[in-house]
């Protein structure tokens, strides 16, 4: 879904700007929420620091509006659902030159953020929150989370986009509010903290880590995080923005295979075991693998080049500069010289089974050659 949050939907004008914002979503956080202002409070009065606390409110009915406004921190309403939502709507409403956002459920301490506005004076666009160095509590992260889910999920990222982040969906992060609107993000659900780190780092923004302290949240509730449904979502986040990935990789290695077992089959049978032969029937089979290998490396090429054109992805890159050379006069060509050498190939086979009486084909040479 599309962001096309403005100030007039969120119902303010921006004033002069601010030096930090700390900016908390919240869907029904009642239990935890007055602790985390008055951390972020005691942050900003500690250091001096011309700020204010924003919480993003997402629909909540527990009474956390009421203490939003006791504990004299600014509401806004975001109105579209979803973890992504709440901030986007927040990050569209924030005063700040910077932003500093994190969960409203206590998870992480707002009192101590320095780390985070120090990196952002010298210069980085996003500070990234690393619970791996810093440490996570007993209790504080499940087990297939920190196991599995952001290990693997933050490896694919790394290997994906070539981001030095080693932890992906760290809830504590800080940022420059213009560099982050400027990426006119889009993800509403909890795959925003995946979009956040690929479009800035595709965009060429500054992005470093810092440690952070997890700790264990202090709601009674279930969290709203889904290990499966979400993980998945981050998962399919990283493989539509990499179609190297998703379609060229896997495509090249098709053909690659169908390539050597054609050619080692295009003279006649092979054996590799006692009782195994690989013949005609391996050879078709090859020649699908190419078939489908050659479809997938063509899928990337014109989904990249959609994702550079739409702004999901840099348009400065090698496979840009090639489809920008190949005009449609040059495919033309290239698919003209593709059919006569196919129609050529299917002649001479075509020949040799006339010199046969159109009959069974007892020569498996033509079927090869047909095949191929």
């Amino acid at each position: 879904m599309s962001s096309s949050l403005t100030q007039s939907d969120l119902g303010f004008a921006r004033p002069a700007d601010l030096e930090l914002t700390i900016l908390m979503p919240c869907l029904n956080e009642a239990e935890t929420i007055g602790t985390c202002i008055r951390k972020a409070q005691a942050f900003l009065a500690r250091k001096g620091v011309a700020g204010e606390v924003l919480v993003s409110d997402n629909g909540s009915t527990d009474g956390s509006r009421e203490i939003v406004r006791r504990h004299g921190a600014r509401l806004v309403n975001a109105p579209i659902r979803g973890y992504g939502g709440a901030l986007l709507g927040g990050i569209e409403a924030a005063r700040g030159r910077y932003v500093v956002m994190g969960d409203a459920d206590d998870s992480y301490d707002f009192s101590t953020v320095d780390e985070y506005l120090d990196e952002l004076r010298r210069g980085a666009d996003l500070v990234m929150g690393n619970r791996f160095r810093g440490g996570i509590a007993p209790k504080a992260m499940p087990f297939l989370h920190r196991y599995l889910g952001n290990p693997v999920l933050s490896f694919l990222g790394r290997l994906f986009f070539k981001v030095r982040v080693g932890d992906f969906h760290c809830g504590l992060r800080a940022f420059n509010a213009e560099s982050i609107r400027n990426l006119q993000l889009r993800a509403t659900g909890m795959e925003f903290a995946s979009e956040m780190v690929v479009r800035g780092a595709l965009s060429g923004l500054r992005v470093v880590e810092v440690p952070t302290l997890l700790k264990p949240d202090g709601r009674s509730r279930a969290p709203h995080l889904k290990t499966w449904r979400d993980g998945w979502r981050h998962l399919k986040f990283l493989l539509m923005h990499s179609p190297r990935w998703l379609f060229f990789i896997p495509g090249f290695t098709l053909f690659a295979i169908g390539l050597l077992l054609a050619a080692a089959l295009s003279l006649g049978p092979v054996r590799i075991f006692r009782d195994v032969i690989l013949d005609i029937d391996s050879f078709i089979s090859a020649c699908f693998l190419i078939i489908f290998g050659v479809q997938l490396v063509s899928f990337r090429a014109v989904s990249r080049s959609y994702a550079g054109m739409a702004g999901y992805l840099s348009r400065n890159t090698g496979s840009m500069t090639v489809l920008g050379h190949l005009t449609t006069d040059r495919l033309a060509l290239g698919g003209a010289l593709l059919v006569a050498m196919g129609a050529t190939i299917f002649s001479i086979a075509l020949c040799a089974w006339a010199l046969r009486g159109f009959g069974r084909l007892p020569d498996p040479s033509i079927p090869r050659i047909v095949a191929g």
